[in-house]
């Protein structure tokens, strides 16, 4: 794996301050945004390495790591387990402890090569990949195929009806290549669910504010309500209240790889007052006051 020199990428030297990572990345950031340059693929390449450049030097556990182990810093505890193994098992003089050390000897030497008495070259697992999903409230209703890209890959996904704002799946062996024959890394993929002008989703349930006018709400009638899954003709009963909630079992979301499975729909009733009143409509209401 070659090494990529995090600094470099931010035009900085490694006595950088918080501050001066911050502002270099800002204005680099916003130079090579894909906004600003579409269809730039080395745009494209440089926004990614810089973001992946300020993610490690602005969290000050993953920067020091990176200062001291390199190109292998995400493997740090990897090193420092192993070292401090290797010297428990290790005598004054530098020899192995008993006659069956070779298991001892062929583990660090898989683990990190020569350094540790052997020829060949450590084997490390890849880095695991983030990828965000921006998905519509309607979108998330249906199960559907999305292609993203990441790392200059277009990688081709089953999106499961029903998943939540927020979640992440795992999608494995699609992260970064591993280094002398380790195994790849992970993508995780984290969706973000937008809200919908009419219907609230709460966990598998949706809600839906409809409007009534007076004359249905007091002599009842029919609604006609607009579901994810089609319309709906909703019957009223008279003198329905303002604020009353009916329940539509089975119109809510559907639940989250579970075929078949699907939450409520909750309406509630909003009345509205009618406006703009004739002098004949006015008499008929004081009429009604009286009665």
């Amino acid at each position: 794996m070659a090494f990529v020199d995090y600094y470099q990428i931010l035009g900085l030297d490694k006595n950088a301050d918080d501050k001066a990572i911050k502002n270099a990345y800002r204005k680099l950031a916003r130079k090579y945004h894909p906004d600003l340059n579409p269809n730039d693929k080395e745009a494209e390449k440089k926004f990614k390495e810089l973001n992946e450049a300020n993610e490690v030097l602005s969290d000050p556990e993953k920067r020091k790591k990176y200062d001291k182990y390199g190109k292998d810093w995400q493997h740090s505890e990897e090193f420092e387990r192993a070292r401090q193994a290797r010297s428990q098992a290790r005598g004054e003089e530098g020899q192995w402890y008993g006659g069956g050390n070779e298991g001892f000897s062929d583990f660090f030497e898989s683990m990190f090569g020569s350094g540790f008495g052997g020829g060949r070259q450590a084997r490390f697992r890849g880095q695991d990949y983030q990828a965000e999903i921006q998905l519509g409230l309607r979108d998330a209703y249906e199960t559907h195929k999305q292609t993203l890209t990441v790392n200059g890959k277009n990688i081709r996904i089953t999106v499961p009806a029903g998943v939540e704002n927020g979640q992440t799946i795992k999608i494995p062996g699609h992260g970064g290549p591993g280094s002398n024959g380790g195994p790849n890394g992970d993508l995780y993929i984290t969706f973000s669910v937008g809200t919908d002008d009419k219907l609230r989703r709460s966990g598998n349930d949706l809600h839906l504010k409809a409007e009534l006018d007076l004359y249905t709400a007091v002599l009842g009638g029919e609604l006609v309500v607009e579901t994810l899954s089609g319309k709906v003709k909703l019957p009223i009963k008279p003198e329905t209240q303002n604020g009353s909630i009916v329940r539509l079992k089975g119109k809510g979301f559907p639940v989250y790889k579970k075929d078949g499975q699907f939450g409520d729909l909750y309406v509630t009733f909003d009345v509205k007052i009618p406006t703009n009143l004739t002098e004949r409509q006015k008499e008929l209401f004081t009429e009604l006051s009286k009665s």
